[in-house]
């Protein structure tokens, strides 16, 4: 009999709340573990990875149970949890690491050797990532707890700051990492692609670096306005107007010191006419030209290897048509992969705590129950301002 209930993908454009098991101290492949911890989930969000594979742009398969934006309490653990009691309050990266192998070691967690046969890095509940069951659920396993989990402080302090503190387990410290890679510090002048969650979070964080100024583009009029709210500068890519120049009547100069890509691979082209199109290339494009030389650009979005729902052959295949050539010739540096959670979730804890970011308004939270999941995953492909936050147990209205 099933003892828990999570938010299903069943082929393309369609998500459903079910009936499913209860987790078992076990990994992927059916080997018992003891280092693991079974956790009541407190809230859990919708990600824009989340929509690629509702979406049908990626190979998941159906019946997988979603959700890699995970906030629980500890309700059960496993003989080799040392550091985590039952009760603790705590926040999940989304990569599933071991803490073992020579890339946790680095404190490089988004390509851990170990949880996953098929490539280097883990995440619960999304594709080609270890078959890890998802979060988008009631309750959840953490495998690897004393290394993955982080404990969040005191109880009520927590639960008082929960909209903000479910940012944690991915688009604040996936925003910071795409803030820090491209090199943002005081002063800086900033382009953010994407007013999307992610992309809100990059600007929020090179705010906390010290950005002198910080623009955010998209095509989506109500996200714009979103951003424009939270104190941003924007660029409406929706015009005809070239993004250079847009930046050019912000800055007096049409390039930036650092760029980042919070948009990814389904990624649609400039201007009126382009907007209508996938131009997959096109960010990081448009991110070379307006970058000066020497800089940097750091690539939170997410990239695949393979997307069968892609424009043209060579993107089935993750291939784009980079104008390398550009970036090569400007001396770009340019960062990319899964964000190491584990490198930024303390501080960014610290950060919501004592009140230096109020990242649930910037990023527009809106919490719902489970079985409003399918609602939000509609409105949020429609192009909401909004970060949907699942509340299974309705802790948040308790709190």
């Amino acid at each position: 009999m099933a003892d828990n209930r999570g938010v299903v993908y069943l082929g393309a454009g369609k998500v459903e709340v079910q009936n499913t098991n209860y987790p078992k101290m076990q990994d992927p492949r059916g080997r018992k573990i003891e280092h693991g911890v079974i956790l009541k989930v407190v809230s859990t969000n919708i990600c824009g990875s989340d929509q690629h594979m509702v979406r049908g742009r990626t190979t998941a398969q159906v019946g997988l149970v979603l959700g890699h934006e995970i906030t629980g309490e500890v309700i059960e653990k496993g003989s080799d949890v040392e550091n985590l009691q039952i009760g603790d309050l705590v926040s999940v990266p989304f990569n599933v690491a071991c803490g073992r192998c020579r890339s946790c070691k680095e404190m490089h967690t988004g390509v851990c050797l170990t949880v996953n046969p098929a490539r280097a890095g883990g995440a619960y509940g999304y594709v080609d990532m270890g078959d890890w069951t998802g979060g988008q659920a009631e309750y959840v396993l953490v495998p690897y707890a004393d290394f993955n989990l982080l404990k969040l402080p005191d109880r009520d302090r927590a639960m008082e700051k929960i909209r903000d503190l479910t940012c944690l387990s991915d688009i604040l410290p996936t925003g910071f990492h795409g803030a820090v890679t491209a090199g943002v510090g005081p002063g800086s002048t900033v382009y953010v692609a994407g007013a999307g969650p992610v992309g809100l979070a990059a600007a929020a964080s090179a705010r906390l670096l010290g950005a002198a100024v910080v623009i955010v583009g998209d095509l989506n009029p109500k996200r714009l306005e979103h951003a424009k709210a939270q104190g941003f500068e924007i660029a409406d890519l929706s015009k005809d107007t070239p993004l250079h120049e847009q930046i050019a009547d912000l800055l007096g100069e049409p390039e930036v010191d650092c760029a980042i890509d919070a948009v990814g691979f389904e990624a649609r082209g400039h201007g009126h006419a382009g907007s209508q199109e996938e131009a997959p290339a096109t960010v990081l494009n448009s991110l070379m030209q307006v970058t000066r030389v020497a800089g940097k650009i750091g690539i939170p979005g997410l990239y695949v290897t393979e997307d069968p729902g892609a424009a043209d052959a060579a993107a089935k295949i993750g291939s784009l048509s980079i104008r390398f050539g550009l970036g090569w010739a400007k001396s770009h540096s340019f960062h990319t992969g899964q964000t190491p959670v584990m490198k930024y979730n303390r501080q960014l804890m610290q950060a919501i705590m004592w009140g230096r970011m109020n990242i649930a308004d910037i990023v527009g939270v809106q919490v719902i129950g489970l079985d409003e999941a399918p609602r939000g995953y509609h409105e949020f492909d429609a192009g909401a301002p909004k970060k949907f936050v699942i509340d299974p147990h309705k802790m948040f209205s308790a709190a």
